[in-house]
């Protein structure tokens, strides 16, 4: 194979939880090489141990880039969930000032804007932003039910109230998701994730049927960040939540460990379904 023709190696900027190091484990069978640039505070230190990797804090950009240029890295993926730290906490370095003024005010605005903009400028960098479901295909959630039971009318009213919900908070750069229970909105998440949302509605729950967590893409949201994921902790908060189940957007959302996590929501006696909002 001459080097026109080889794969190049697949630079993985690395939040948070189990996904970075699934798409490394995929992309190294689909014969490419990997290299993980672990952020600080977010990734998993000892998930990362078995691959090429570095750490470095999310302001170090000129870390960042210079260690992903050094190995050759030209195609990335963001994945792994980062909480947004505010400038302060940034403390972005000379090259992180000077890539900042190029993603310009979307650094002030909602989430999918900024992610937008960053993948933008990375592009002016020579870098091509893939999405963790291009590389993690397998990890893409399909469309209907994936569990033993289903949703009764209660459930699906809820689920067709979230929504609507969710759809309205994405289409304002909010959120992905939100908790119904019995058609009350218990809560919708910001910028405290999906984890504490679930936490915070369980003091919020009313007396009968569990509610719902529904998670969304934003409307218009590029697919190539910050997709909607769910994993076996998902389901844990759930479970501790009083949910009875969660709808996610078919062919939108990222499920860590498919398996398990269909599981896990059997024993819970939780029920998982792909939906396409708009399709009927």
């Amino acid at each position: 194979m001459n080097d026109a023709a080889r794969p190049r190696t697949l630079g993985i900027i690395a939040g948070g939880g189990p996904l970075p190091t699934q798409v490394a484990r995929a992309a190294m069978a689909a014969g490419r090489k990997v290299f993980l640039m672990g952020l600080d505070g977010y990734a998993d230190r000892a998930l990362l141990a078995g691959f090429p990797h570095e750490m470095a804090r999310l302001g170090a950009f000129g870390t960042i880039l210079s260690a992903l240029r050094r190995e050759g890295a030209v195609d990335l993926v963001l994945v792994g969930p980062v909480r947004r730290p505010s400038m302060l906490d940034l403390r972005p370095d000379a090259e992180g000032m000077r890539l900042m003024g190029r993603i310009g005010r979307a650094a002030f605005g909602g989430d999918d804007g900024l992610l937008a903009a960053v993948v933008r400028v990375l592009g002016e960098e020579g870098f091509r932003v893939l999405g963790a479901h291009e590389i993690l295909t397998e990890a893409l959630a399909p469309r209907g039910l994936l569990t033993e039971i289903g949703p009764d009318s209660q459930a699906a009213a809820d689920i067709e109230r979230g929504v609507a919900v969710v759809r309205a908070l994405g289409a304002v750069d909010v959120g992905q998701g939100c908790v119904v229970q019995m058609g009350i909105v218990l809560a919708v998440e910001a910028i405290e994730g999906t984890d504490a949302m679930l936490a915070r509605s369980k003091g919020l729950a009313r007396p009968g049927p569990g509610g719902v967590l529904v998670k969304l893409v934003k409307p218009g949201q590029d697919r190539r960040a910050d997709l909607p994921t769910i994993g076996p902790g998902t389901i844990a908060n759930c479970h501790a939540a009083g949910l009875r189940g969660i709808a996610f957007e078919a062919e939108g959302t990222l499920i860590t460990d498919r398996a398990a996590t269909v599981a896990t929501a059997n024993a819970a006696g939780l029920f998982l379904l792909g939906v396409e909002p708009g399709k009927g």
